[in-house]
């Protein structure tokens, strides 16, 4: 049995706004401003990430944070990436980081 979901069950899952799908990859971009505001992004989004025992790609650039999601093991989207998407735009919110706006392309 696997637990992959399609981009659009990813999308309706509550707190998925800021990311977008693309080849099977979530993805959500946070307008740090800072180096050090990244650095603090980057930080609860690993405590996130080592909690859910689901570890995301993370770039650290300044002045952003991109992030990418995929479940390796099922070859795609899983709830366990909506879920983790979820709490990491939470994060970023606490810290008033916004998301870039996802790609209507």
């Amino acid at each position: 049995m696997s637990d992959t979901i399609t981009s659009e069950q990813f999308h309706a899952a509550d707190g998925t706004q800021d990311w977008q799908v693309l080849d099977g990859v979530a993805a959500a971009v946070f307008a740090t401003g800072s180096f050090a505001t990244g650095v603090q992004l980057v930080d609860a989004i690993g405590e996130l990430a080592e909690s859910a025992n689901h570890h995301p790609d993370v770039d650290l650039r300044y002045p952003s944070v991109a992030v990418r999601l995929v479940s390796h093991d099922v070859g795609g989207l899983s709830d366990r990436d909506a879920a983790l998407a979820a709490r990491i735009s939470e994060a970023a919110r606490e810290l008033d980081v916004p998301a870039e706006p996802p790609s209507t392309d």
